[in-house]
């Protein structure tokens, strides 16, 4: 009898341990299932398809694609399976951000916004505009004679589209998000392209997130004196962190909890500024940046904006080597290099000679060109964004 209930209790404890057992596993299966389903609100979460099969990312929830293109801009929004682009990058990365679209399964765009006709904006929009289906081109009203602006119009006649010049105050949808611009078109600031730029505040949910493109102070008073309620959850900076921009009133009204600086890795311009880094610094900001962190994408589900990567802890200001606020025009220079393109061989830039980066190119990196521009082009040389060769 004694030796009966031993067995029992053996065969009990036997049990109780393969009980427990199978609930640690299912534990670490929820885990495991947890962790992934956190992952995926991060990265994008679940796809889904539009009528036509396109496959998009997070659909459902509105995504920002903060697209590294070097020292430029290059912006995809997408909500419920609309997409929208806010400029395109210098000249050679039109092929570069037609192939991240693609890959994100657009073919679609319901809006191009080109902020303002300088090259590291609009560079590669005649590619995008080209090669995918837009149903509206919102462009500024200014315009430069050059190369890079043209090939963006033969590009939106060649497809038969039209050009809408957005209007302060002007409402549009993106899927669930609504976005409106902030920017008066009438307004003149002379021959500064910077502060012409289209500027756009979008909302989704009670998420909003703004955009100014380079516009300068002036600019961003227009804006304050417009609407007195511009705070935003995450800003891009104006002129990719320059001081032109982001001025301490601005950054005050907007007090942005994110902010996102789009530049390149040791530009010649020094962006972003050590004063705006001090700035946000001294607010408490999270700051973002692609010269650092490569491509950057804010995922919202209209409450809760998250991110693919972590907040930059550097707060590295860059290192001015042309002075981005006064084109130097140098007659002497003229004369010596006419006809003639002088080359950054380490920026892979292409300047006039009367530009004043050439004045502090360093003289190993410095090369004179008889070549045109399309042929520089060629070689994988761009037009600086200052003197617009």
């Amino acid at each position: 009898m004694r030796r009966k209930s031993i067995l029992i209790i053996m065969l009990f404890i036997i049990l109780g341990m393969l009980l427990g057992c199978s609930i640690n596993k299912n534990n670490e299966d929820n885990s495991y299932s947890q962790l992934n389903e956190s992952e995926d609100l991060i990265l994008g979460g679940s796809n889904e398809t539009d009528s036509a099969g396109n496959l998009y990312e997070g659909a459902g929830r509105l995504q920002v694609h903060f697209i590294d293109v070097g020292q430029g801009d290059c912006t995809l929004i997408t909500c419920k399976n609309e997409a929208m682009l806010i400029d395109g990058g210098e000249n050679d990365m039109g092929t570069y951000v037609q192939n991240y679209l693609q890959k994100q399964g657009i073919t679609k765009l319901k809006y191009v916004i080109g902020t303002h006709p300088d090259s590291d904006h609009i560079g590669g929009l005649d590619v995008v505009i080209y090669k995918f289906e837009c149903t509206n081109i919102l462009l500024s009203e200014c315009t430069k004679a050059t190369r890079t602006y043209e090939d963006v119009i033969s590009s939106i006649n060649a497809k038969g589209y039209n050009i809408t010049y957005p209007k302060l105050g002007d409402v549009y949808t993106l899927g669930d998000a609504i976005f409106t611009v902030i920017t008066d078109k009438d307004n003149d600031y002379g021959e500064n392209a910077n502060n012409y730029s289209i500027g756009i505040r979008l909302v989704y949910g009670n998420n909003s997130f703004l955009f100014t493109g380079d516009g300068e102070e002036k600019a961003e008073n227009d804006i304050l004196s417009n609407y007195t309620d511009i705070k935003s959850d995450v800003y891009k900076l104006g002129h990719h962190g320059s001081s032109t921009s982001n001025t301490e009133a601005f950054l005050n009204a907007v007090s942005p909890e994110y902010t996102v600086i789009s530049c390149g890795e040791a530009n010649e311009y020094g962006h972003p500024h050590a004063e705006v880094m001090n700035r946000l610094r001294a607010m408490g900001v999270k700051v973002f940046r692609t010269d650092e962190q490569g491509t950057i994408i804010a995922t919202s589900d209209g409450n809760t904006v998250t991110w693919s990567c972590s907040p930059s802890e550097t707060w590295k200001a860059g290192e001015r080597t042309v002075n981005s606020e006064t084109l130097y025009y140098d007659e002497q220079a003229e004369d010596e290099y006419s006809g003639n393109y002088i080359l950054n061989k380490s920026s892979k830039k292409f300047h006039k000679a009367s530009c004043e980066g050439v004045n502090s190119m360093s003289e190993k990196n410095k090369e004179i060109s008889s070549l045109d521009s399309e042929k520089l082009i060629e070689k994988g040389y761009s037009p600086c964004g200052l003197c617009n060769p």
